[in-house]
């Protein structure tokens, strides 16, 4: 099991620190850092673009891997999306991870501005861009006709450093069967409702995604998003029940802080299964 840091690129009057903390994650034995991804964060506060963020945050550390928890597809332009992704994998030398959902659509970078809010039409528009994705990150002459997006045929240079492609998370809530069966057709779930997952949560998981999958790659099953408890070994168990039952990551959720809250939480390092 791995096990991850999930922050929100926001709560920080000074954008730079965001790249302390992730130099000072790599120092406490943590495998990676997962960024909340918003255009106004819930409170109004101080919020940060994740993509710049994670650029200063790749350059500070050698070994994390990096991504978004999650990103909301609608109201991207796939193909922009496409190529922030893959200048990210080149900085990190493979170190990045897409997360992806349809969003909420009551956060500020929905209805304010105007995007859609209709949960079937985000879910085309989702799957069209995953779609879309994939293609261009295979290097080769790429066209798309779908209903939300149309794309004359390009070639995006230069390959991901991964392959075949830059990996994807899907989110959603499980058990709903739309989420779910998207989770399969990619390279791993990180559904919202993590957190409250049992063990027996992720067994049934993982025969969901074994039963549908056609591919041998790996698969991970991310798990946790909460905060960090009092009782360590109560926790420690929990964890290990997870890992047992088939889950890949672990992750801690820091909420916005007081910046040496904040880094005294990274400090403590992961909670490990053994």
């Amino acid at each position: 099991m791995k096990y991850g840091l999930e922050l929100a690129a926001a709560g920080q009057r000074d954008a730079k620190v965001l790249g302390e903390l992730a130099h000072l994650a790599e120092d406490s034995g943590w495998d990676g850092i997962f960024l909340e991804d918003y255009i106004v964060y819930w409170d109004g506060g101080a919020t940060f673009d994740p993509w710049i963020a994670l650029a200063v945050m790749i350059l500070q550390t050698k070994r994390l891997v990096f991504g978004t928890t999650v990103t909301p597809i609608p109201r991207r332009r796939p193909w922009k999306l496409a190529r922030e992704l893959l200048t990210l994998d080149h900085l990190s030398d493979g170190r990045i991870i897409l997360g992806v959902g349809l969003g909420d659509e009551n956060e500020p970078g929905f209805a304010a501005v105007g995007e859609t809010i209709d949960k079937k039409q985000r879910a085309k528009m989702l799957d069209e861009s995953l779609e879309i994705l994939a293609g261009l990150w295979s290097g080769a002459p790429f066209s798309y006709e779908g209903d939300c997006y149309q794309i004359s045929e390009m070639t995006f240079q230069p390959k991901p450093v991964q392959q075949p492609r830059i990996p994807i998370w899907v989110g959603g809530h499980w058990p709903y069967r739309g989420p779910a069966e998207r989770a399969a057709r990619w390279d791993g779930c990180i559904f919202s409702n993590c957190n409250k997952f049992t063990a027996e949560d992720v067994k049934q998981i993982k025969e969901f995604i074994a039963e549908r999958r056609i591919s041998n790659a790996p698969y991970d099953i991310v798990v946790g998003g909460r905060r960090r408890p009092d009782d360590v070994g109560q926790e420690r168990s929990y964890i290990k029940s997870l890992k047992d039952a088939g889950a890949t990551w672990f992750l801690q959720y820091i909420p916005p802080m007081d910046i040496e809250a904040t880094k005294e939480q990274i400090r403590e390092g992961p909670i490990y299964a053994d």
